[in-house]
């Protein structure tokens, strides 16, 4: 595998070698200081360049970064995303065989002004016509956890008891799919939602907790942490209801907690509800014609 100071010197090289790369900059984990450091991190550059053209009419320019393994190009026309603008920015996210990753964006020079300024974990590189502007060195204080506001607390309490019942409803019928989705899609989230603001009035709101909330664990107790992880189900029914379960439970335990913290009122009568009602709904025979048949 290439050494970090290998890839760097090749992603500089390039650039300094190529006429239409005017300058580059870097952003993502490796400019974080906070962010523990593997070999799994991407390479996030950005070429800031005369045009974009010339580059996409030649697939292979590429090659000299080393044998892909895999690659996306998610301003591709095959992806028919409306948002995108290959005329004023294309990327190429390419894992390379040796286990390296470049997510590599080209920006006209126009076009890079609002982005290079817009993310505080930028790092400049190179800049052959100073045309970068002057900014502070990387920090992640964009990304730490923000206090929620009284309705955003509500909010997420309400989508998460909410959804909970479909959850429910899918394991009933016996639609594992439709109950794994919401169950990951919609009512976990709401959990680490919550247990990232729980984190956050640990921390006086001072820290990150990363990208699906992968750094949780150090923020929570292990007590908490444990419990999340049991949200985690196979896809067998009992351990989904087991699962479903484990998320009310870790729910309502650090609800309140989060409301006394904020200094918000907190009613428990909702969670007490909708918990009382999938329990209902747990207890239905297979073969329940009414709600009415669920065991007492």
């Amino acid at each position: 595998m290439r050494t970090e100071s290998q890839m760097m010197e090749l992603i500089l090289s390039t650039a300094r070698e190529d006429g239409r790369i005017r300058a580059v900059y870097c952003n993502g984990s490796r400019t974080n200081p906070n962010v523990p450091r593997d070999f799994f991190q991407d390479f996030d550059i950005v070429y800031v360049v005369t045009e974009i053209a010339s580059f996409r009419a030649d697939p292979h320019w590429i090659d000299r970064f080393g044998p892909v393994a895999v690659m996306q190009e998610p301003d591709s026309p095959i992806f028919d995303d409306p948002q995108t603008d290959p005329e004023n920015r294309y990327a190429y996210l390419m894992q390379f065989e040796d286990g390296n990753r470049i997510d590599l964006s080209l920006q006209t020079i126009g076009f890079s002004f609002s982005a290079y300024l817009s993310d505080p974990l930028t790092l400049p590189l190179l800049d052959k016509d100073g045309i970068l502007p002057q900014i502070p060195p990387p920090s992640d204080r964009a990304y730490w956890v923000k206090r929620p506001s009284q309705d955003q607390l509500r909010a997420c309490a309400n989508e998460f008891w909410w959804v909970s019942t479909y959850v429910a409803k899918g394991l009933w019928r016996r639609e594992m799919l439709y109950a794994l989705d919401h169950l990951n899609l919609y009512v976990r989230p709401q959990l680490i939602c919550l247990l990232s603001w729980y984190a956050g009035c640990q921390t006086q709101f001072s820290v990150s907790v990363g990208k699906n909330g992968k750094y949780l664990d150090r923020y929570l107790p292990r007590r908490e942490w444990d419990a999340l992880l049991r949200t985690y189900p196979a896809a067998d029914r009992a351990a989904v209801w087991d699962a479903l379960f484990a998320a009310c439970q870790l729910f309502s335990q650090v609800h309140p907690l989060v409301a006394q913290a904020l200094g918000y009122p907190y009613d428990p009568q909702e969670g007490r509800r909708t918990t009382a009602y999938l329990h209902r709904v747990h207890a239905l025979p297979d073969d329940a014609l009414s709600f009415d048949d669920a065991e007492k």
